[in-house]
């Protein structure tokens, strides 16, 4: 593994995420899961995020499009949040984003995209 590459990863990581997840998903690793998450930090953050050629904001709204059409809640739940809170995006950009989904995947992955959001937007103004 390239350490320059995992250690660039966490602090985009946790830049982004926060701390204390980023915390408990390296400290819960265990010898089976530890690999692939030392080699996602490295790569998907290190390498990924942490070009600088397409700024934080519209990576984030990109991630919500993709992880939207790829119907993974629990993953567009994070990523909804962290671009809330750490990378700028605003209540309207999401759901500019969401319409792009439903009009790429279908309504029915935008409505669970929506419910989501509300959710996460609901924890937002209750802290």
């Amino acid at each position: 593994m390239d350490n320059k590459l995992f250690e660039r990863g966490v602090a985009k990581r946790r830049a982004t995420l926060g701390e204390d997840y980023v915390a408990a998903n390296l400290t819960e690793a265990d010898e089976f899961t530890r690999p692939f998450q030392e080699a996602m930090t490295a790569w998907a953050w290190g390498f990924g995020w942490s070009d600088d050629a397409i700024e934080v904001r519209t990576r984030s709204l990109m991630n919500l499009a993709m992880i939207g059409a790829l119907g993974q809640m629990h993953e567009w739940k994070i990523h909804c949040r962290a671009a809330m809170n750490a990378n700028g995006v605003t209540k309207e950009q999401v759901r500019a984003a969401i319409h792009v989904v439903a009009i790429y995947c279908g309504v029915p992955r935008a409505l669970e995209c929506f419910r989501v959001a509300q959710e996460v937007m609901a924890e937002q103004a209750a802290n």
